[in-house]
């Protein structure tokens, strides 16, 4: 293991402890080590003080995750060639510095943005009529097969998103998903020179507004392992117990709109109710639905005393027999059955080989939980969740929300049963962070692992920030569940991925 350093979630290390390999060695080694049971947690390149290109890998397997590194040349031999859980990372390498990934077997652009290094950009030489970033749709040839587009103007008011449909008749062949329109530049603000460290905290948890907790959580374990801040138990209770609002509140409302999908309207109007009832409960503990400006690195920054405790438990304890009444009834009722048993199934060896994480891998079989494989704040006291159904499709995926919804109104008041108030910590305007540092955090947001990896310069500096949002790894299943079924049931079987547009798009 001389090539790969072991390190714990949310620990700070030295930079020149991380080896820097060959690029060879490099490449073989996170090969073997994601050919089987290794998942990536974090891929991505980055330039040093020296302007070096170099890579970074952070591989999860088993209950240890590891970090190995390299310097990157302009071209090299891709790694999605042998493993398709590279895919996503590769291309977003090859589009954020101007590298080439030789056979890339899908080579595209990932959010439409110039390379940060002002490289030509490597995609313009496969693209039609020589334009550069025009994006090469994958076709279906034969007489009856048609093309169905969606996107990127929707109704409504979701994010601008393309989906391209390969069709003969009603049957889906292929689809492909293209996104990152806007490109906000998120990772470039968190880059930026001369930020001031308490605005950093308001675009991590803007980062996806359904998944403020996840993200500033993730934030704030970064900032506190690389400044050295204590976190006091009764802050970690009240960050725990905001996560796990945030996944009922987001689990509530794609099963109330999962409902809507089939026509089932009762229980559709019946969660949206109760998704208003726990964004409440994120109110009294934040001040606003979302739980925005709770988290904060140290602790939290309002306070939540018993009164507020008991708010949240009286809640639950008033709306957790109707929550399991209508789920009764939504999981009971035989045209929801119908529709939802054997649509868009992803079998667990094409969700192994993909690299799902989060409700969308667990239903098909990936047992992986982030706040069992590498707990923080107070889940190392929580009881891990138990799934039933694994086989994969709509109806694996709506159960496993269930059962997490189920899961988190039995956790939330344990949490609170210990009789502490946790108090807001003081203002403070910066930190210091550990020059020449390395640290990775990781949490289970209510989509999934999301994951922050911050490395420092020699004074302090923020020289990389990565974030990875569960969606970078499950946007290919939700295309890949489309394989060979009508196209009438893509409403349902993205509701039931409900994927992020904005987390996408860093």
């Amino acid at each position: 293991m001389d090539n790969l350093l072991q390190v714990t979630n949310g620990e700070a290390v030295s930079r020149s402890n991380i080896p820097n390999l060959d690029f060879n060695t490099f490449r073989q080694t996170i090969l073997d080590e994601t050919r089987h049971n290794g998942f990536i947690v974090q891929f991505f390149a980055y330039e040093d003080e020296e302007k070096t290109l170099k890579l970074i890998a952070v591989i999860r397997s088993g209950l240890h995750l590891y970090v190995t590194g390299c310097s990157l040349a302009d071209e090299y031999p891709a790694l999605t060639v042998e493993n398709e859980k590279f895919h996503m990372f590769e291309r977003e390498i090859a589009e954020q510095f101007g590298v080439h990934p030789k056979n890339h077997p899908w080579l595209k652009m990932v959010r439409y943005h110039e390379n940060y290094r002002g490289k030509d950009d490597v995609f313009g030489n496969d693209y039609t009529e020589d334009i550069p970033g025009n994006y090469p749709y994958f076709t279906v040839e034969g007489d009856s097969v048609h093309e169905v587009a969606v996107g990127p103007v929707h109704a409504g008011i979701i994010e601008p998103g393309h989906f391209r449909f390969q069709c003969a008749g009603e049957e889906v062949f292929s689809l492909e998903i293209q996104l990152g329109y806007q490109h906000r530049g998120a990772e470039k603000l968190l880059e930026q020179p001369g930020m001031a460290m308490n605005r950093l905290p308001v675009i991590a948890e803007s980062i996806a507004g359904d998944t403020a907790i996840g993200h500033s959580l993730c934030h704030s374990q970064a900032i506190e392992a690389l400044a050295g801040l204590e976190v006091d138990e009764a802050s970690k209770i009240i960050r725990s117990v905001a996560l796990e609002l945030e996944r009922i509140a987001c689990h509530v409302g794609d099963l109330g709109a999962l409902s809507g999908d089939v026509a089932f309207n009762p229980p559709m109007n019946y969660f949206g109710r109760i998704r208003g009832e726990f964004l409440n409960l994120s109110m009294t503990m934040a001040g606003n639905r979302f739980g925005k400006g709770l988290v904060r690195p140290g602790g939290i920054s309002f306070s939540v005393l018993a009164e507020h405790r008991k708010i949240i438990c009286d809640k639950i304890a008033s709306e957790t027999p109707g929550i399991t009444n209508v789920c009764d009834l939504l999981f009971s009722a035989h045209t929801v059955i119908a529709r939802f048993e054997n649509t868009g199934t992803v079998p667990r060896k094409l969700a192994e080989e993909l690299g799902l994480v989060g409700y969308s891998g667990r239903a098909s079989g990936l047992s992986y939980d982030a706040r069992v494989t590498f707990p923080t704040e107070a889940y190392d006291t929580v009881k891990a969740n138990v799934n039933a159904r694994t086989v994969g499709d709509v109806f694996a995926r709506a159960s496993v929300r269930r059962e997490e919804i189920m899961h988190s109104l039995r956790v939330i008041p344990e949490l609170l049963s210990k009789n502490i108030d946790a108090q807001p910590i003081p203002f403070a305007p910066g930190y210091t962070l550990a020059p020449d540092s390395f640290v990775v955090t990781i949490n289970e947001a209510w989509r999934g692992e999301v994951s922050h990896c911050l490395l420092t310069d020699k004074d302090g500096a923020i020289l990389r920030y990565k974030v990875k949002d569960p969606s970078f790894h499950n946007w290919t299943g939700l295309a890949m569940s489309l394989r060979n079924q009508g196209i009438s049931d893509f409403p349902l079987c993205n509701k039931s991925f409900n994927l992020s547009y904005c987390g996408f798009d860093l």
